[in-house]
């Protein structure tokens, strides 16, 4: 039996590494140079070629390298009777709440701004925003995101929170789904820590942008697709946004003639809110891969029918 590491793009000979060094007897595949697709029973998947997975006759659970799951949710040639499984480490959960703090403070202290006036060799001060000004709006409450509305409430924010179903977290005002325009009308900075699914698609766009009070400030740390990249822009040349700190795209590496680079009032990270620490990932892979031959239940799965 043994454990495939598939993705189009992601080096996976550390991973492996790692996975080995905690059991040495698992065998470990690295896809497309698989010697017995017949022995595989766990794959670990990250943004995995088309139909990949359906290749494997003996297949019984795939984990996603990431916290995101939607790659396997909506990959229709994956066999019903696959085990899904997502990534829950809490280096994600820590790292997301980090990006998103260090985001909001960077609107709060004008770090843009002041970027670009070194660029210049300008010596200009700009106030403060104060924290009391403010309402930091999350939408997602799942995994990362009940993480990071904590540590923003706990860096002395204003933070409601809006999800499918009503949570209840300590402190934070919380809003379900048919509750979303009551939470974007007091909304400042607006944070999108959703999963990809069919209803939340596009969920970042002009009539959202409008509802929220103002100043108003966009993060996305989720999916590119969340946000109608034509709306954000419209949204910034009429002041409706000042500013959007974008970490996630549809298209990735983000084309060199996007638009978004050119925007003075964009911050753009190539997709590293939240990076797998792999010596902690193989611990989860492994304990799962032996849950799997044991017949017993595997630790965080995902429904096929995912909701956010």
């Amino acid at each position: 039996m043994s454990i495939l590491l598939v993705s189009k793009k992601r080096k996976f000979s550390s991973l492996k590494k790692h996975i080995q060094t905690i059991d040495s007897n698992i065998d470990v595949e690295i896809w497309p140079a698989v010697s017995h697709p017949d022995r595989v029973q766990l794959a670990v998947a990250w943004n995995q070629p088309e139909n990949v997975l359906a290749t494997f006759p003996n297949l019984r659970a795939i984990t996603s390298l990431g916290a995101g799951v939607d790659h396997l949710v909506y990959d229709t040639t994956i066999p019903e009777t696959v085990t899904l499984t997502r990534m829950v480490l809490p280096s994600l959960k820590q790292q997301v709440a980090d990006y998103v703090l260090m985001s909001t403070l960077n609107i709060l202290r004008h770090s843009h701004t002041y970027y670009k006036q070194q660029q210049r060799a300008e010596w200009t001060e700009h106030q403060p925003i104060e924290k009391d000004d403010l309402r930091i709006g999350v939408m997602g409450l799942g995994q990362l995101g009940a993480v990071t509305a904590k540590k923003l409430e706990e860096s002395g924010f204003h933070v409601s929170g809006w999800a499918r179903t009503k949570k209840e977290l300590s402190s934070i005002r919380t809003y379900a789904s048919g509750e979303i325009d009551h939470f974007l009308k007091e909304v400042n900075i607006l944070v999108c820590l959703l999963p990809l699914t069919p209803e939340t698609e596009g969920i970042l766009n002009l009539e959202t942008i409008k509802k929220l009070k103002q100043p108003a400030f966009i993060i996305n740390a989720a999916r590119g697709e969340h946000l109608v990249d034509e709306d954000l822009i419209y949204a910034l040349d009429t002041d409706r946004i000042r500013h959007a700190t974008l970490d996630v795209f549809t298209d990735e590496p983000l084309p060199e003639s996007h638009p978004f680079w050119n925007r003075d009032k964009i911050t753009i990270t190539p997709h590293v809110a939240a990076l797998t620490s792999e010596k902690e990932a193989a611990k989860l892979i492994v304990d799962n891969y032996k849950r799997l031959l044991s017949g017993m239940d595997l630790t965080h799965p995902v429904s096929k029918n995912y909701k956010y």
